[in-house]
């Protein structure tokens, strides 16, 4: 597993970047949602693992 953790605010400001797995990113939005999006189904996964452990309070709500 490629993880890449990063911090970055998007220029849009609507939405932090929390961490990369492939081309899978796992963003917080501006209300405090978190999201997982894009990628393969396997980067997906890995995506759904990590915030399983490390934002277990939070609960993806988007899986497209």
């Amino acid at each position: 597993m490629n993880l890449n953790l990063i911090r970055w605010m998007a220029t849009d400001g609507e939405l932090e970047t929390l961490a990369v797995f492939g081309s899978t990113r796992v963003v917080r939005l501006r209300s405090g949602r978190l999201e997982i999006r894009g990628g393969n189904p396997g980067d997906r996964a890995a995506a759904k693992e990590w915030t399983s452990i490390f934002c277990h309070e939070a609960l993806p709500v988007r899986d497209k």
